[in-house]
Order: C-alpha cells, then sequence, then structure tokens
C-alpha cells in the first residue's frame, strides 16, 4: 500500500505536465484551424470507419470470386486487425470513460459530432489499422503513401473539430498500428505464401 501511494505521490506532478501540454496543444491545433477547412475535414474524419471496414469485405469478396488464396489469407489479415483494433478501442473508451474536450474545456470550438468518450480515438484507430495494414499487406509506395497521408489527415482532424485530445489520437495511432503489426506476426506464413 505504501509503495502504491509513493508511486502515484512521485507521479502525480508528471501526469498533470502531461494533461497541461495535452490541452495545450490541443488549444492550439483547434483555435488556430483554417475554419474554411471545416466542411472537408468534417466530411474526411466520418470516412475512416466505412473505409476500415469496406476494404477487407470487398477485397475478400473479389478473393473468393477469382479464386486467389493469396488475397483471402489478405484480406482475413485485414479483417483480424480491424476487428482487435475496433474491441481495444471499445473496451478502453468505456472502461476509461473520458469526457470530449469540449464539454471539459468551454473554449474548445465542437465542429463535429463525438459521441462516445473520448480516449483513444477511434476514428484515428480505424485509419491507422486499415493505412498499417494495407501497407503491410500490399507493400508498395502507391498503397502505402495514399493510406498514410489519409490516415494522417484524419488524426488531424479529429483534433482540429475539437473532438480529441493530442494523446487520445496518439494512442488511437498506437493501437491501430499495433493491432495491425500484432496480426501480421501471428498470420505471417500465410501472408508471405503466395
Amino acid at each position: 500500500m505504501k509503495k502504491t501511494f509513493v508511486i502515484l505521490f512521485v507521479s502525480f506532478p508528471f501526469i498533470l505536465l502531461a494533461q497541461n501540454v495535452d490541452i495545450e496543444l490541443l488549444k492550439h491545433i483547434n483555435l488556430n484551424r483554417n475554419k474554411d477547412f471545416d466542411g472537408f475535414f468534417r466530411a474526411l474524419t466520418h470516412t475512416a470507419g466505412p473505409v476500415a471496414f469496406s476494404i477487407p469485405l470487398l477485397l475478400l469478396g473479389f478473393s473468393f470470386v477469382k479464386k486467389l488464396k493469396s488475397l483471402k489469407q489478405k484480406s482475413f489479415y485485414l479483417i483480424f486487425s480491424v476487428l482487435t483494433a475496433v474491441i481495444i478501442t471499445t473496451v478502453l473508451k468505456h472502461t476509461i470513460n473520458r469526457p470530449r474536450p469540449f464539454e471539459t474545456y468551454s473554449f474548445i470550438e465542437k465542429v463535429t459530432s463525438g459521441g462516445s468518450p473520448s480516449f483513444p480515438s477511434g476514428h484515428t484507430t480505424d485509419a491507422f489499422v486499415i493505412a498499417s495494414a494495407l501497407s503491410i499487406a500490399f507493400p508498395r509506395w502507391y498503397v502505402i503513401v495514399p493510406s498514410f497521408l489519409w490516415a494522417t489527415a484524419i488524426a488531424y482532424s479529429r483534433m482540429g473539430l475539437g473532438v480529441h485530445y493530442p494523446v487520445d489520437v496518439l494512442f488511437g495511432i498506437l493501437i491501430g498500428s499495433g493491432s495491425a503489426i500484432l496480426w501480421y506476426f501471428i498470420r505471417k506464413k500465410q501472408l508471405i505464401k503466395e
């Protein structure tokens, strides 16, 4: 018990510092955004879930129609990666239950909807799991570059639109990319067989 108290006591100033950096960075991004792009970022941010779920299913359907075993294996890899990331994110959101920044700080301008708890960012997780998994399954520049540009724009949009703290976005990136990497190592043999 004493050890736990000492650890909490010593780490408390660092937690406060991290929280201050988190809100200051969000404040800078949110309040200094170019509002002419709000409509674009609102539309873009809502592509994360549909893209993350439709690409693996479309590829899986195509693999069955064309009888492409390698593509089928890659499709399952994408599906497992996305589902793992979504499950982890959902459990963390409802366990930690962090309020959205606009709920806590009145100066943050909310530009789009944000319903579930803030931590971690589900849209960012969706974007980075599919960008990472596609880049691993199809390691070509014309897959990697657009995938990560899109995912990065979504991550930025979550802060610019006032619905996530930077740490929410950072953990969304880590969970999304981490899920893709995890499933790559689990299914490496099936992915390499061509």
